[in-house]
């Protein structure tokens, strides 16, 4: 008879070939697919690759879309070491552009010295506070924060889209419903040639590395993970690490959107996201929570994204093939999480 029986213990060698053998089995199943949907498959990567990496304008737009995915990866990484299952990045996005945008149009005439911090600040506390509401209720009335950070995304969402087609619409726009751009004050400075985001992306992926491995906080946050109840017995002030775990994602979430609003859109709408917060959620998982992993992993993810884009404008390729890929990378990848965890045993039974 087949059992499944847990592994003991497996080591950090064997996980990482487990999961790039499952990354090289996802590559070939997504050239079967390809194949049998009449694309060449060497001729999709080699294009994805070249779409996203090819000239010094596709890595710039690459890095663009890589630093709101990890920024926002590292925020819900957070929470969900703490088990608080934060899928509302979207809208913690959203409020800290708002918060943003809120000190951009408020003082345009501000030095920017002055002015980028405190959007920068203004970002942390609205993203913040709109992920606290989901950990009061939940702390409150028992409520299932999944579901509440999901609709909340929604609703900022909305009051996004409220305000592109009421009150702040552009007077200048001849009728078309977009909010006007920043002041040159409120826009983050280049440096090697792309917007000073992705500097502060490192940068806090190391202040978050740090705080995990390095704190009383993070420990804190790591053990009331693990179990409410230790927390508790051992005299940790468990409402504190959960409110300050809870802000700290929600504000960095929307760090990330006060970036994406200030270094590339330059100003504030409701397709300021494109679905970046809940491709953060998958990212954060795949690299296990780990600062250092997201980063490369949103890295790898923002050239599948930037070169579906590719494949649409230049080839009239459905960039949903990169869709599709992301897709069975994300099967293979938490596919092998299982054999990491678990092995088959046959067991021999006694006919008699």
């Amino acid at each position: 008879m087949l059992r499944i029986l847990s592994k003991s213990e497996t080591s950090s060698l064997k996980e990482g070939l487990f999961r790039a053998a499952a990354a090289l089995a996802a590559l070939a199943a997504s050239a079967l697919i390809m194949a049998v949907l009449g694309y060449n498959p060497l001729d999709i990567y080699g294009k994805i690759l070249a779409g996203s990496l090819g000239s010094a304008y596709r890595f710039k737009e690459t890095v663009h879309k890589a630093i709101p995915l990890a920024t926002l990866s590292l925020g819900i990484a957070i929470a969900f070491r703490m088990k608080f299952w934060n899928i509302g990045a979207e809208g913690q996005f959203y409020l800290g552009a708002y918060g943003a945008a809120l000190l951009a149009f408020a003082f345009p005439a501000m030095p920017a010295a002055l002015l980028l911090p405190l959007m920068f600040l203004c970002a942390l506390v609205l993203g913040g506070l709109w992920a606290l509401i989901p950990g009061i209720l939940k702390a409150r009335f028992s409520t299932n924060e999944t579901l509440v950070t999901l609709m909340l995304n929604y609703v900022a969402a909305k009051w996004i889209s409220y305000l592109q087609y009421g009150p702040w619409k552009d007077p200048k726009a001849s009728g078309f419903p977009k909010i006007a751009p920043f002041s040159e004050q409120a826009i983050l400075p280049s440096v090697l040639g792309i917007h000073a985001g992705w500097l502060i992306t490192l940068g806090l992926a190391v202040l978050v590395y740090g705080l995990m491995k390095r704190t009383k906080l993070g420990f804190e946050i790591a053990v009331l993970g693990e179990s409410e109840a230790t927390a508790r017995y051992a005299g940790m002030p468990v409402l504190r690490t959960m409110i300050i775990a809870i802000m700290l994602s929600g504000g960095l979430c929307g760090i990330a959107g006060m970036m994406q609003a200030s270094a590339v859109e330059r100003s504030l709408s409701e397709q300021l996201s494109g679905g970046l917060g809940f491709t953060a959620v998958i990212t954060s998982w795949l690299a296990r929570l780990s600062p250092p992993g997201i980063v490369v992993v949103s890295f790898l993810f923002s050239l599948l994204i930037q070169g579906g884009n590719f494949l649409q404008s230049s080839l009239q390729i459905p960039a949903s093939i990169s869709l599709v890929l992301q897709g069975i990378i994300i099967f293979f990848v938490l596919g092998s999480e299982f054999f990491i965890r678990y092995r088959f045993v046959w067991i021999r039974t006694d006919p008699s």
